[in-house]
């Protein structure tokens, strides 16, 4: 039978187990050392108050202070294990997770910082104080057959305080946990839902949509604490219960040693010390009872880790391959969002040899940027391939193909920073290479106008930068470097007439260069200076090969359709009125 398939977070919580085994090994030492309140309690009873020995109390007085110094010397070193422990962790997964986030927000449609947060939230559980409660408990029986060194009925009323607490622990788990699961996932949608609000608050404060879209977030909200509160009460009730039963038997322990000291069967110091001892042995059930909703929370999220990293494994290294020349060919692609697995492309095949310039052209949910999104690697196709000189797209290393390729995507998304940054696509600025993309996209002149010119910062909504402007900006940073393969997805949506000029001039210079140039367009005009033409409708090609021959088969089918529309109208009589 095949081994169950590991994440990357039970990876890097195995590296870690050394640590924890190291935090577990001071546990050992920080509850055998517990033990000294009773133990210098039962001494001070039944050795110096009889004896009314001074040297005695002082020499017992100085043992107990030491021990306690190297108790709190070995519970700090204890959180600092476990600090560091949280801080390997995050540091083994970060890269790793931030990579499965974007790749969610490719595959899924649903971009969320959740996972991070997530990472953060068990981080912040392994440096508190809950986690100590799993730690200690092991060592309970410790406590416990002190106690029926003690005396057997000390033994026996501490075991049956811990099966009552134990079993209020469970009934906390069955009436809490369902109801918290509920309350943490309505509240990570309610925030996704903000956020995805606050990026369109322009439309939302133009169309007065804000007291809609906050109704339905009220919603939401109002059931998060509905369920929280619910939880919390029920939790709350569980806790107050152990809590009463806690002090109630370490009063009756107490009520049972002044018994057995009547009876002589122990002493006034045992009696006391039973008292600490049990308090001590039921603290770390009454901590789980009291932490248990962080518990609850760190669990749902080492779920969710666990669940997207085993979705989206890990990229396995690749080859390094020569610099592509730009060659594209598309072989019967079927293509469907990850998310749905539904076709919207159905059997595309394109072929492109290096520096062509190919016009897509269709419709409204024609398939269009769906095709875009294969032909760069973005979403696997369900068959057929997208070759990239003659390699499959997604054969290649992303962070190695990345300079050569260049994509200016419909909605125009700039990213917080310069705009030097934003055209060098954050990497080592170059200056040179930034002001000839600038110059090359036509929006040199206009940075340069800025208060700050190039070091002008700007959001992601562009900040200062009118639709076109950002359009420009964008443009610059798909042609900055050197790429081989550039997809403009609608470049002259935002442009005016002197903008679409400048298109042309940028593409005529692509193609000098010899740089395969793919066009997605809804304007026709820009056709006229490529050299080939994809038409698309349904998710299907219509026409595909050289512009003028595509374009003058499409033009001789509507000329036949309107000769044919035209014959199978009837004649209209006009009978003049007398």
């Amino acid at each position: 039978m095949k081994a169950k398939e590991r994440s990357d977070l039970q990876e890097a919580i195995s590296l870690c187990k050394g640590s924890f085994a190291t935090a577990g090994f001071f546990s050992l030492f920080i509850n055998f050392l517990m033990l000294v309140p009773a133990i210098y309690m039962l001494q001070l009873y039944d050795r110096v108050i009889t004896s009314g020995s001074v040297p005695t109390l002082l020499m017992l007085t100085m043992i107990m202070v030491v021990l306690f110094i190297t108790m709190g010397a070995l519970e700090w070193v204890r959180s600092q294990i476990l600090v560091r422990v949280g801080s390997r962790l995050e540091t083994l997964l970060n890269e790793r997770l931030f990579g499965a986030t974007f790749k969610q927000a490719l595959y899924q449609n649903s971009g969320s910082s959740q996972p991070l947060d997530d990472l953060t939230g068990i981080r912040q559980f392994l440096t508190g104080n809950g986690l100590f409660a799993f730690f200690d408990a092991p060592w309970m029986p410790i406590y416990i057959a002190v106690m029926f060194m003690f005396h057997p009925w000390y033994g026996w009323m501490a075991v049956g305080t811990v099966i009552i607490l134990i079993i209020l622990a469970l009934i906390n788990e069955q009436v809490t946990n369902n109801t918290l699961k509920e309350a943490n996932e309505l509240s990570i949608k309610s925030r996704g839902l903000v956020n995805k609000n606050l990026r369109n608050a322009e439309v939302v404060d133009s169309m007065g949509m804000l007291a809609g879209i906050r109704q339905r977030w009220q919603e939401g909200t109002t059931k998060v604490l509905f369920l929280q509160a619910k939880a919390s009460s029920k939790a709350g009730a569980v806790t107050s219960l152990s809590k009463t039963l806690r002090m109630m038997a370490q009063s009756l322990v107490l009520g049972l040693g002044g018994y057995l000291v009547l009876q002589q069967e122990i002493t006034p110091g045992l009696m006391i010390a039973g008292s600490i001892l049990l308090g001590r042995a039921l603290a770390p059930i009454d901590l789980m009872i009291n932490s248990w909703k962080g518990f609850v929370a760190a669990r749902g999220q080492y779920q969710r880790l666990n669940e997207i990293l085993l979705q989206i494994p890990k990229e396995k290294e690749k080859m390094a391959l020569p610099p592509p020349e730009g060659q594209i060919s598309v072989d019967n692609i079927v293509i469907a969002p990850p998310s749905t697995r539904t076709p919207i492309v159905k059997g595309v095949t394109i072929d492109l040899a290096a520096g062509e310039s190919l016009g897509i052209i269709g419709p409204s949910a024609a398939g269009k940027s769906t095709l875009a999104r294969a032909l760069l690697g973005i979403w696997p196709a369900v068959s057929g391939k997208v070759r990239l000189d003659g390699v499959d797209i997604f054969d290649w290393d992303r962070a190695e193909l990345g300079p050569y390729i260049g994509y200016l995507p419909q909605d125009i998304e700039l990213f917080e920073g310069t705009i030097g940054e934003n055209i060098s696509r954050f990497g080592e600025i170059n200056p040179d290479l930034v002001v000839a993309a600038a110059k090359m996209a036509d929006v040199h002149e206009m940075i340069l106008e800025l208060p700050e010119g190039y070091d002008t910062t700007i959001g992601a909504a562009g900040g200062v930068l009118s639709g076109g402007q950002r359009q420009r900006v964008g443009l610059a940073r798909a042609i900055y470097g050197d790429p081989k393969f550039i997809l403009l997805d609608e470049p002259n949506s935002n442009l005016d007439e002197q903008g679409e000029i400048a298109l042309a001039k940028v593409i005529g210079a692509l193609k000098q260069k010899g740089i395969t140039v793919i066009i997605i367009t809804h304007r026709p005009a820009i056709l006229g200076i490529l050299d080939k033409v994809l038409i698309m409708n349904e998710g299907q090609t219509v026409a595909f090969g050289p512009r003028d021959e595509v374009l003058n088969q499409m033009q001789q089918k509507a000329q036949s359709n309107v000769a044919k529309n035209s014959q199978s109208v009837a004649p209209i009589t006009v009978t003049p009125v007398v």
